[in-house]
């Protein structure tokens, strides 16, 4: 006879992984309240959201969380979406917590656009492997584009840094992308000085395409100011022959100017102390001189010849 333990246990047992089969079933059909779902789309536009959803099906692929006012983007909840290959995170209010958040995603598509990110690091995409097209544009606050941030996302083709606060890009941030087709860098405040010069030189020669390309202009220095990067080389070439800036040919001027003539008032007053000096010393000797003379004694007078 069968023991009625054994029973027990294996219903036990199946009890367990019934619950577990349901809830993977229920998470993968449920949908956010906040949201509409369609086939394997998650769309939450514009629905006030101050956090991230809760519920998204994991077989999510695309994934639209826009116009909203998100602050910033669960790692773990992110990642349990292990199909996810298109994320819309525009319009938010996202800032620098993005440093931990993309793990092993299989992202092709990602829009970052319209947020707050100042600072992007080598570590914020790294593992974003199979990423396509970034969108960075828009984010006013955005100063900083670390060296190696693209390093490890070698299929990018297209890549968007429009109208953020950047003045100065690492030129083999966007020169080593063996992929990129597209590029986005208009409406910067670029300053158009030296430490430029890589980059404006391969903005010139490079074959790819530059979106809004009339708004791709220097805003520093003065005289270049609203000049296309493209037609900067001559300016550049000047500016840097010797590696100095204009300001610094400007400052060695003054410099030059001052030395010249503080030793020319120097030489001027030391000249006139000579000859003063020498005036009053030339002087005294002659004065000196005259005292030593003594005046010739007085001629005899001659006596008279005795007659004879």
């Amino acid at each position: 006879m069968d023991n009625p333990r054994h029973y027990f246990l294996w219903d036990a047992r199946s009890f367990l992984l019934c619950s577990v089969v349901f809830s993977f079933l229920e998470l993968s059909l449920c949908c956010p309240k906040e949201c509409s779902c369609e086939h394997l789309l998650v769309n939450c536009t514009d629905r006030q959201l101050e956090e991230f959803p809760s519920g998204i099906p994991m077989d999510t692929r695309q994934l639209i969380l826009t116009h909203n006012n998100l602050t910033y983007l669960p790692s773990v909840d992110l990642n349990l979406l292990i199909d996810l290959v298109y994320l819309d995170c525009s319009h938010n209010i996202l800032g620098n917590s993005l440093e931990a958040t993309f793990i092993a995603m299989p992202l092709v598509y990602l829009d970052l656009s319209h947020n707050n990110i100042t600072k992007i690091t080598s570590a914020t995409f790294y593992l974003l492997t199979s990423l396509v097209v970034l969108k960075l544009s828009d984010n006013p606050n955005l100063e900083e584009i670390e060296k190696d941030a693209f390093a490890n996302n070698t299929g990018l083709r297209q890549l968007d840094l429009s109208r953020t606060a950047l003045t100065y890009l690492d030129v083999t941030t966007v020169s080593e992308l063996p992929s990129l087709r597209t590029l986005g860098l208009s409406s910067n405040p670029w300053d158009c000085y030296c430490p430029l010069k890589d980059l404006l030189k391969w903005v010139m020669e490079s074959d790819i395409y530059f979106t809004d390309e009339e708004n791709l202009t220097c805003t520093t220095p003065a005289h270049i100011h609203g000049e296309l990067l493209k037609n900067t080389e001559k300016h550049i070439n000047l500016m840097c022959f010797t590696n100095l800036y204009e300001r610094d040919y400007i400052f060695l001027m003054l410099v030059g100017f001052v030395i010249f003539g503080s030793g020319t008032v120097v030489a001027w007053i030391t000249g006139v102390c000579i000859v003063i000096y020498d005036r009053l010393c030339g002087t005294s000797e002659d004065d000196e001189d005259e005292e030593d003379e003594e005046p010739p004694p007085p001629p005899k007078p001659k006596k008279k010849e005795e007659e004879a």
